[in-house]
């Protein structure tokens, strides 16, 4: 195995014993209530966001060809090895 591979499986065995050992419910102030919401649920939302956050930052970006596809669109569909007529006149 990897290194990376060893790191990503300490990290999330880490990760759901940090998970686990906090269950109990704490107090959340919302607008005009208080809500008693779990650790477990507090904590695995913002793993879950962060992670989704992570991955659209550093997913590669779409990268721009310098090549122009109109170029390619707009030459003649005839042979390419036909010399024209000012290649012709040259070469004489």
């Amino acid at each position: 195995m990897s290194g990376k591979t060893i790191f990503i499986i300490i990290l999330t065995a880490l990760l759901t014993i940090f998970l686990m050992v906090n269950t109990e419910p704490v107090d959340f102030d919302f607008l005009v209530t208080t809500v008693a919401v779990s650790k477990l649920l507090v904590i695995g939302v913002c793993i879950v966001i962060g992670f989704i956050i992570g991955f659209i930052a550093g997913r590669p970006r779409k990268t721009v060809s310098s090549y122009d596809d109109e170029i390619e669109r707009n030459q003649a569909t005839g042979n390419k090895k036909e010399l024209s007529d000012e290649d012709r006149d040259y070469i004489s």
